[in-house]
């Protein structure tokens, strides 16, 4: 009896130590594989988008190139098959047969870069999410002990790789916990900390920047009926995201030739990009130029124009992105219509009802109140939002806001494109 109590105590030990070893190396190479796409995302990103704003032929050029290369990698290089976003992962955490493919990594790597950088209006963090996935279930396949693990050492790669993204550890285990896994347990917990741990870590150690340099300073207790008010548009704002990107899916499922996809999706890109270059990739650059200038900005007819234009075709351009066959999600998509719809927000009433309210501050909380809405993820768009800007000054507002936006768009659409599924009837 001493023997076989003996014999459990120490299986358990190593499988203690085993699961601690496997989530230091999922933690390193999501964090790694994130940080890598990222910094040549950005790079090529700039440097593609200046030589369009130089020649603005290239606008037509980018989109058609990327998305034709991209069709003909997956055709001859990715097994033809397409790449269904973070519903790749919800597949394979609710199966036990299913797998994510080793390949994923480098499928959803090399078209998430490709996408972006030649113009397709999304971004890298949905690529980033299934690739370090993927990770977490080669490893998890790797040995016999872990078989059990499935779930939880998926969820260590997802978490690492939001963590290297947005400098947050607590938005990486959030979006684990209420987008993946939607439980905790044991293992879970020690795996996705030490996850997290390892690629905070890293980027501490090759000292990254937080995404967007702000200074916020204070918030007015005069300015909550206006951030409810924000909340409820960023709602709205967020259901049409999600419906503009069902929608038209479904209809470029309907073209069989997948060239006829990418001319038709490639046109709407272009026209849109050159009338309107903020949309070029994910935009981050246009929430940098707008952050730097809210002071002063007045508001003009044109300028509104301009704000309400991008709002409407941004989940326009980043649906047919997606349905012509590029690689991404809603997360960039969402920030950048969260920054401009609060902007907008902020100037009409500075303008029109001498508000005094502050601009930066309806941008950030505009920012996680889209994404909160968006992916159904309140906690985690708090934290996620504060750690691009490295500030927790906003955190009370963003938490109302967020909620405010959650619940508003669950009420309206109880789906995300996440959960939604062809079969549900709409």
């Amino acid at each position: 009896m001493n023997n076989t109590a003996q014999i459990k105590k120490n299986y358990k030990l190593i499988k203690f130590q085993k699961l601690v070893i496997v989530s230091i190396l999922i933690g390193f190479l999501s964090a790694f594989l994130g940080l890598v796409l990222k910094k040549a995302t950005e790079h090529y990103e700039e440097l593609f988008f200046h030589k369009a704003t130089i020649n603005p032929i290239f606008f037509i050029i980018f989109p058609v190139f990327g998305l034709s290369i991209i069709y003909f990698l997956r055709q001859y290089l990715f097994k033809r098959k397409e790449n269904k976003g973070i519903k790749e992962i919800f597949e394979s955490t609710n199966s036990k047969s299913k797998n994510l493919p080793s390949y994923k990594i480098s499928s959803h790597f090399i078209n998430g870069l490709l996408t972006v950088v030649f113009g397709g209006s999304t971004g890298i963090e949905v690529s980033t999410v299934v690739a370090s996935a993927t990770i977490g279930s080669v490893a998890q396949r790797k040995e016999n002990v872990f078989r059990q693990y499935k779930t939880e050492l998926i969820c260590a790669g997802v978490a690492a790789g939001v963590t290297a993204l947005f400098g947050s550890p607590i938005a990486g285990i959030l979006f684990a916990i209420e987008v993946i896994s939607r439980k905790v347990t044991r293992a879970f917990v020690i795996s996705n900390v030490i996850a997290v741990s390892i690629a905070f870590g890293l980027i501490t150690i090759l000292k990254e920047e937080p995404l967007f340099a702000v200074t916020i300073t204070t918030w007015h207790i005069k300015a909550i009926p206006y951030f409810i008010l924000l909340g409820i548009l960023a709602g709205l704002n967020s259901v049409y995201l999600t419906r503009c990107v069902l929608f038209f899916k479904l209809q470029f499922s309907k073209i069989n030739t997948h060239y006829y996809k990418i001319l038709l999706g490639s046109a709407v890109l272009s026209i849109s990009l050159y009338i309107f270059p903020q949309l070029y990739g994910e935009g981050y650059h246009s929430i940098k130029t707008i952050f730097g200038n809210t002071s002063q900005i007045p508001l003009t007819i044109t300028l509104a124009l301009t704000f309400i234009g991008l709002l409407v075709l941004k989940p326009i351009v980043t649906s047919i992105t997606l349905a012509s066959g590029g690689d991404g999600g809603v997360f960039a998509p969402s920030l950048f219509i969260g920054a401009f719809l609060g902007l907008l927000v902020a100037s009409v009433l500075n303008t029109f009802f001498n508000s005094g309210v502050i601009p930066i501050n309806f941008m950030i909380i505009g920012m996680a109140a889209v994404l909160s809405a968006s992916i159904h993820a309140p906690f985690t768009a708090i934290f996620l939002v504060c750690g691009l800007t490295n500030d927790y000054t906003l955190f009370l507002p963003i938490l109302v806001v967020c909620l405010i936006s959650k619940y508003t768009a669950k009420t309206i659409y109880p789906f995300t494109v996440y959960s939604f599924t062809p079969s549900i009837l709409k």
